[in-house]
């Protein structure tokens, strides 16, 4: 992987061709073939068939795609010397039009502006910062501590570098990764598409699986670090305990504990990018200290704990249950799940399976595969996923289904599901969600997670936990003896920026002004405390929308970086959301995730606390992009010295 990796030239004989080929995914291929060639006629409206963005090689049959990888073969071969070493250069916006709305059998003009980022040649950066500090305010004296050195983290420090800001970052664990770093469980993998969940500047063309696993993410991003020359900013080990604005100073006091003890520094703004998940939630549950065996949470997994043989009890069927079970599952000699509402499965037949090699081949040597590839995998969330879980009043909702959509995406699900228990309906009852599709968080299924329940050592209780005991749980009155207990309970999600003590301007406590209720501007910036930013802040959580969160992070970062330059160009101190600017934008998110189905819904979860979503972005992706894209001066209180 590499910031600006230029593309391999490809050999121009038919069967080495034909070889690699056979691994490409053909929409994504016919995309790459016609931008290449400016022929759009290859894009023929018979090959499209309906729902073909949420199937593999959007549902064409094996004879079809042969027809068309032969094609491909010809074309190829015709293109001769242009391809290797000079490609074209980004389609023009006709091209892109074309080439977009063959493929999403809808207009997608409003979408060009978003995809003309994401379909450029190897090395461009569109969302870099066109600007420098000495540019800006020559001589100027201005430096920023960002928070955490996971994706959000690393990424801000890479933009800042690049507008020659100064800046550190802090990070309390040893090493870069963040929640790649921390988790460390079996079976610890992306439930997002690999090729999206990078930044989009610098793609990795030899992903080895469809998702990968924890320590391949984690590699790229330690390699990334490098690459990008963020090492000698990085401040590893070291805590932030609490900030503080002066006024007077124009800065945030930053306490910091680390290898050299506690110490404060000074530093004119902050970046918070310790994101969402990265505080485990232990539940209350009577007894939970008295267990006598080990007990730990999924997210600080003890690797000294050898379950060979043991009775492994696991709590919780979220994301991480559905990944660890079917990893300990064979190994333990009995594990017992509990489960408090189970999760609807999303069919991704390839979830676990790996990379065909003529795949990432052409990623590395076909100019543009790599983009057209990930256009593919982004395009069903920008437009098709998140319509299936508004809510339509007139269906009317229930908390079967809140849509007439969204009925129909139950029954698709469930008959996926049932299609794997033929011969157990009492299972079947018990795994299917009495909550409609998209109030939790739908989990990809390759067939495993029911395959693991199945099993004859792997015991499923659907009664609510009593309590802990020294030998294990009681369930509805029935005691389930364990070896080890595993917490697979989540994170405190709403807790954003916990714990730190966050003060400022006259004296403001962050958490208090919150009252447990987390609200940002973008989901960045807060009235009240100046120069402060936060990544994967409140309400930027996708559910459904396309991309990732690395993608969120990006728009997150191209807005602050907005703000910086606003503040910088015109001389000011400090720069500091209106208080009227923030609340009209919270009360139409809140009005948004009322009318999804996680909003609607009364199961509850850390997608919707209390009432009220905290955490989810209830529109497109494509919105947040739109207002993140730039920073208005009539939205920001400016100071000047």
């Amino acid at each position: 992987m590499a910031i600006h990796r230029p593309v391999a030239p490809f050999p121009g004989d038919a069967e080495t061709l034909r070889r690699h080929l056979a691994g490409a995914e053909v929409p994504a291929l016919l995309m790459t073939l016609a931008h290449l060639t400016g022929d759009t006629s290859l894009l023929r409206d018979d090959l499209r068939a309906p729902g073909w963005l949420f199937a593999p090689q959007g549902g064409l049959s094996e004879e079809r795609q042969a027809e068309i990888r032969e094609r491909a073969v010809q074309v190829l071969l015709r293109l001769g010397d242009r391809a290797p070493g000079t490609p074209p250069g980004p389609p023009d916006r006709e091209l892109l039009r074309t080439i977009t709305t063959w493929a999403m059998g809808d207009g997608t003009e409003d979408l060009l502006p978003l995809l003309a980022e994401e379909i450029v040649r190897p090395g461009q950066d569109p969302r870099a910062p066109d600007w420098t500090l000495d540019e800006l305010g020559p001589g100027r004296d201005f430096h920023v501590a960002v928070i955490g050195a996971g994706f959000s983290g690393l990424l801000a420090g890479h933009r800042l570098a690049q507008a020659g800001i100064p800046f550190v970052i802090y990070d309390k664990n040893p090493d870069v990764g963040g929640t790649w770093l921390e988790n460390t469980y079996p079976g610890c993998r992306t439930d997002v598409a690999s090729h999206l969940y990078n930044y989009s500047f610098a793609p990795k063309a030899d992903w080895p699986d469809h998702f990968c696993t924890q320590d391949v993410v984690l590699d790229y991003l330690r390699t990334f670090a490098k690459q990008a020359g963020l090492t000698d900013h990085l401040r590893l080990g070291t805590e932030v305990t609490a900030l503080r604005w002066d006024e007077t100073a124009a800065r945030w006091h930053l306490t910091l504990r680390g290898p050299e003890g506690t110490r404060t520094a000074g530093h004119h703004a902050v970046i918070s990018a310790v994101g969402q998940l990265n505080r485990p939630l232990l539940p209350d549950l009577p007894g939970r200290d008295t267990f006598a065996g080990p007990a730990f949470h999924s997210a600080a997994w003890d690797h000294s704990v050898d379950l060979t043989g043991r009775r492994v009890a696991v709590v919780g069927t979220g994301a991480s249950a559905y990944q660890i079970v079917p990893e300990i599952a064979g190994t333990a000699s009995e594990v017992t799940v509990f489960m408090r509402n189970p999760p609807w499965l999303r069919p991704t037949p390839h979830y676990r399976r790996p990379m065909p090699a003529g795949a990432r081949w052409l990623c590395e040597h076909l100019p543009y595969y790599d983009r057209w590839y990930r256009f593919w995998l982004l395009a069903p969330g920008l437009r098709g996923i998140l319509e299936g879980w508004i809510v339509d009043p007139g269906h009317p909702p229930t908390e079967r289904a809140v849509s007439a959509l969204n009925e129909e995406l139950r029954s698709s699900l469930l008959a996926s599901m049932a299609a794997q228990l033929p011969d157990d309906p009492e299972l079947l009852d018990a795994v299917t969600p009495g909550y409609p599709v998209g109030a939790k968080r739908v989990l990809r299924d390759d067939g495993r997670w029911l395959a693991t329940l199945q099993r004859d050592d792997v015991r499923l209780v659907t009664a609510p936990i009593d309590r802990v005991t020294p030998a294990g749980l009681t369930a509805g009155g029935v005691a389930h003896d364990a070896d080890v207990l595993v917490y697979a309970t989540g994170f405190q999600a709403s807790r954003f920026l916990t714990p730190m003590t966050v003060t400022g301007r006259d004296g403001a406590d962050l958490h208090t002004g919150w009252r447990g209720d987390p609200r940002a501007y973008l989901g960045i910036t807060v009235p009240g405390f100046p120069n402060l930013f936060c990544l994967y802040g409140p309400n930027t959580n996708l559910v459904g929308q396309g991309g990732s969160i690395v993608y969120f992070s990006e728009c997150a970062v191209t807005h602050v970086l907005g703000v910086l330059r606003m503040l910088l160009a015109g001389g000011h101190r400090s720069a500091e959301v209106r208080p009227e600017t923030h609340d009209a934008y919270n009360r139409w998110v809140d009005a948004g995730n009322r009318q999804r189905a996680w909003g609607w819904s009364a199961v509850g979860g850390w997608y919707n606390a209390n009432g009220r979503s905290a955490t989810n972005w209830p529109y497109s992706a494509q919105e947040y992009w739109r207002r993140t894209r730039t920073a208005d001066p009539a939205d920001y209180v400016l100071r000047r010295p």
